[in-house]
C-alpha cells in the first residue's frame, strides 16, 4: 500500500472506530413511559445507592429477587463492607458471595398475590427508571382489587403498596364514566399523610430506582468512571493519526 493510500484511509479508520465506540455505549434497551416525570437518577451518587439497597432489602426484597445480583458485588461497588451487608442487608441467611435470592417461594406468591412475584434484576432495563419511580409513588387505595390496592402507572397490578408507611394512603379522584362506564383517575389525594413529606418520598422512590438501575447493569458504574479516560485516550488517537497524515503527506504534491 502507498504512502497516500495509507493517509486516505487513516480518517475512514478512525471513523471505525468512533463508530464502534458509538454502537456499544448505545443502551440496550429503549426506556419505556419517555413521557413520565424523570426520576433524577445519578449513578454516581453513591449515597442514593445506599439508601436504595437499604430501602429495597427492607420493603421490597421480601417478595422479589435480584437473581443476577450477588451480595458481594453490591458491596464492592456501593462501597460497603461485606459484615455491614450480612449485618443490615442480608434476610434470607444467604452467604456473601451467593446471588440475591428472595425466601418466598412460587408457590406462595401464587396463594398471596394470584401469581409469584418477578424478579426486578432487570426491570430497570425493560421499563427504565422514570417508570420506577413514577410507579412507586402511583399506588391508591382500590377496594375492588384483591390485595386493596391498584395503581395508574400500571392499572390493576396485583402488588399492594409496599410503602404505604412512608407515603401516607393515597386516594384516587375519579372522573366521569367514560363510553364504557369505566371512571378515570384524574387525580391522586393523601387524606392520611405518611412518615415521610411529600419530598422525602419523592427521593425515596429517586432512590429506590437508582438502585434497580444499578442492579440492572452493574458495570455501569466501572464504564461511566471509564468513560472520561476512553474520550482522552480518542482525542490523543486523534492527535497521533493527523501527526501521521501529515508525515505521509510531507512528500507528496
Amino acid at each position: 500500500m502507498t504512502k497516500s493510500a495509507i493517509a486516505r484511509a487513516l480518517p475512514a479508520l478512525f471513523a471505525a472506530v468512533l463508530l464502534t465506540g458509538t454502537l456499544f455505549a448505545a443502551p440496550a434497551f429503549a426506556e419505556e413511559g419517555a413521557d413520565l416525570p424523570r426520576a433524577g437518577t445519578d449513578l454516581s451518587d453513591r449515597a442514593s445507592l445506599q439508601r436504595g439497597a437499604a430501602l429495597f432489602m427492607n420493603y421490597c426484597s421480601g417478595c422479589h429477587s435480584l437473581q443476577y445480583l450477588r451480595y458481594s458485588r453490591m458491596a464492592s461497588d456501593l462501597g460497603l463492607t461485606e459484615e455491614q451487608v450480612q449485618d443490615n442487608l442480608n434476610f434470607t441467611g444467604s452467604k456473601v458471595g451467593e446471588h440475591m435470592q428472595v425466601a418466598l417461594t412460587k408457590d406462595e406468591g401464587q396463594q398471596f398475590f394470584g401469581k409469584a412475584p418477578p424478579d426486578l434484576s432487570v426491570i430497570a432495563r425493560v421499563r427504565g427508571s422514570d417508570w420506577i419511580y413514577n410507579y412507586l409513588k402511583s399506588f391508591y387505595v382500590d377496594e375492588a382489587r384483591p390485595v386493596g390496592w391498584n395503581n395508574t402507572i400500571f392499572p390493576n397490578a396485583s402488588m399492594p403498596n409496599p410503602l404505604w408507611q412512608l407515603q401516607g394512603v393515597q386516594h384516587a379522584q375519579l372522573g366521569k364514566p367514560d363510553a364504557g362506564g369505566d371512571r378515570p383517575v384524574e387525580k391522586l389525594l393523601i387524606p392520611q399523610p405518611g412518615e415521610q413529606t411529600a419530598e422525602q418520598f419523592d427521593q425515596t422512590a429517586r432512590d429506590i430506582a437508582t438502585f434497580l438501575e444499578y442492579a440492572g447493569e452493574p458495570a455501569a458504574i466501572q464504564r461511566e468512571s471509564l468513560g472520561v479516560w476512553v474520550i482522552l485516550f480518542l482525542a490523543f488517537f486523534t492527535f497521533l493519526a493527523w501527526l501521521l497524515k501529515k508525515e505521509y503527506w510531507r512528500d507528496v504534491h
